[in-house]
């Protein structure tokens, strides 16, 4: 080496001055988001988002979208949903709605099916209907206009809807497979709330006869839920009994399944609102300790769905 060789002395590259936030989206959720999540069935409901009946439900087949083949009043249809957005309303209740649908899906009304919320923002599903296909679009763009994240939608040939999960606490939820919700949709919703945290998913058989848990059980409380106990799977039972959970057996399976009366929505902890027309299943929970409030939703009942169908919520607690 030549001693008289000069070098040019260059600083060394500086290391990293910006340091990320190590904060959960949860966390970061209110901050810069908004006022939305949901890990319960039944702690204070605070926002919703609906469907007000639009063009979609004027003119069409009955039996192609699966509503019952009584005539429908168009009028009297949104006048109940408009009840029931004021019924939330006076319950302190914020309520969103989904501006735009496309005009041949009468079934958009039921918009539970077409999200589910979790406490980090909503899963966009994919419904098995080809007579609903595509109404999530609608959904996912109400939502993106509200500023609520959206955390997942479901793709490749998954097949999942909203009332095919069921928030028992924020570590587990009831997920259920059926002609709703195949296996590839189950594993892609399962997929992203292990990742919230949530330790204890349970599978849910469904029926032949059903297509989603708010058919056959639903929670009215922090211990109560009312189900149709011959269309319940007992393992799942289990867990929710060990959990402390009492149970209320639905007496009637006319109300069940003709007027949805397990469809109902909690508007807090013991606090109910219920489909008029189910008597047997209103004094078994008020038995309980449950208070019930019913309304009309009669022309509702005609799309063959109630409150719970037509409810996505977006906060609780």
């Amino acid at each position: 080496m030549d001693k008289n060789a000069r070098y040019v002395d260059v600083d060394a590259i500086p290391g990293e001055r910006w340091f990320p936030k190590e904060t959960g989206f949860e966390d970061d959720l209110g901050l810069y988001w908004g006022d939305w999540g949901v890990a319960s069935e039944v702690d204070t409901l605070r926002a919703v988002l609906l469907r007000r009946p639009g063009k979609e439900i004027e003119n069409f087949d009955a039996g192609e979208y699966r509503f019952s083949d009584q005539p429908i009043d168009v009028e009297l249809m949104r006048k109940q949903h408009d009840s029931v957005a004021e019924l939330y309303r006076s319950h302190g209740v914020k309520v969103f709605y989904v501006e735009e649908q496309r005009e041949d899906r009468p079934n958009a009304i039921f918009c539970r099916d077409l999200v589910f919320m979790t406490p980090e923002g909503a899963i966009i599903t994919r419904p098995g209907m080809a007579a609903r296909r595509g109404e999530e679009r609608y959904i996912a763009k109400a939502l993106a206009d509200l500023g609520v994240p959206i955390v997942r939608t479901i793709n490749g040939d998954g097949i999942f809807e909203g009332a095919n999960a069921m928030w028992v606490d924020r570590k587990t939820v009831v997920l259920s497979t059926g002609s709703r919700c195949n296996r590839s949709g189950f594993e892609q919703v399962e997929t992203e709330l292990r990742r919230m945290g949530v330790t204890e998913v349970l599978h849910m058989q469904q029926p032949y006869s059903n297509i989603h848990i708010d058919g056959v059980m639903n929670q009215a409380s922090n211990d109560v839920i009312l189900i149709h106990a011959s269309q319940v799977p007992y393992d799942v039972l289990d867990v929710l009994k060990k959990k402390g959970y009492k149970f209320v057996e639905a007496p009637s399976q006319t109300e069940v399944r003709e007027s949805f009366g397990c469809n109902f929505v909690a508007l807090e902890p013991g606090l109910i609102v219920m489909p008029e027309g189910n008597p047997r299943c209103q004094e078994a929970l008020e038995n309980s300790g449950i208070k019930v409030i019913t309304i009309d939703i009669s022309e509702i009942l005609k799309g063959r769905g109630a409150l719970h169908c037509i409810t996505a919520y977006l906060k609780r607690g």
